[in-house]
């Protein structure tokens, strides 16, 4: 079986037993920091992913790093990630989650590139309109890009919206040619 479709099992049954917990948002931030501390960690990639080093000896090692700071649901996950060898599939398995958790809460992950950083309540207007537009609850990350000159652009999932001034004046370019 593909490590793509066991994420995805994975993800399902982890997102379940954190309805069922009523901890969905906990799991996703607590899957979200666990993935970036062990991706941040080039040596502690190498040793989780060295075939010659026993299970009990990762479980030992992740117990200090993670026992008690996540919750259950996130550290049974670990111990079968680990267990079953699987543990490369860690990122594929916090982005299926927040797909399944995202669409079962009827939520969407907006980022919005701008040319500087936006207020809170330029985010929240953001939103607000990208709701009205999707039908469900947009969850907005800002990200700061100069060459934008202007205005924003806003991704949610594979859709692109562009009202940014280097947008309309690539448009404006190509009708007048």
């Amino acid at each position: 079986m593909s490590d793509i479709v066991v994420a995805k099992r994975y993800a399902r049954a982890l997102f379940e037993v954190a309805r069922d917990k009523g901890i969905i948002s906990q799991v996703e931030e607590e899957l979200k920091s666990v993935a970036s501390a062990i991706r941040d960690n080039a040596d502690l990639q190498k040793f989780l992913n060295h075939p010659n080093i026993g299970i009990s000896v990762k479980t030992d090692l992740l117990k200090q790093i993670f026992e008690g700071k996540v919750s259950e649901p996130v550290w049974n996950t670990l111990l079968v990630l680990i267990d079953k060898g699987r543990q490369s599939i860690l990122s594929a398995l916090v982005s299926d989650f927040v797909k399944v958790a995202n669409e079962a809460l009827g939520q969407a992950n907006a980022i919005v590139y701008s040319a500087f950083v936006l207020t809170e309540a330029q985010q929240a207007e953001i939103a607000s309109h990208f709701s009205k537009v999707t039908g469900k609850t947009i969850r907005i990350t800002n990200e700061v890009e100069p060459k934008l000159l202007g205005g924003v652009q806003v991704r949610i999932g594979d859709r692109l919206y562009d009202g940014s001034l280097a947008g309309k004046l690539d448009r404006l370019s190509k009708a007048l040619v």
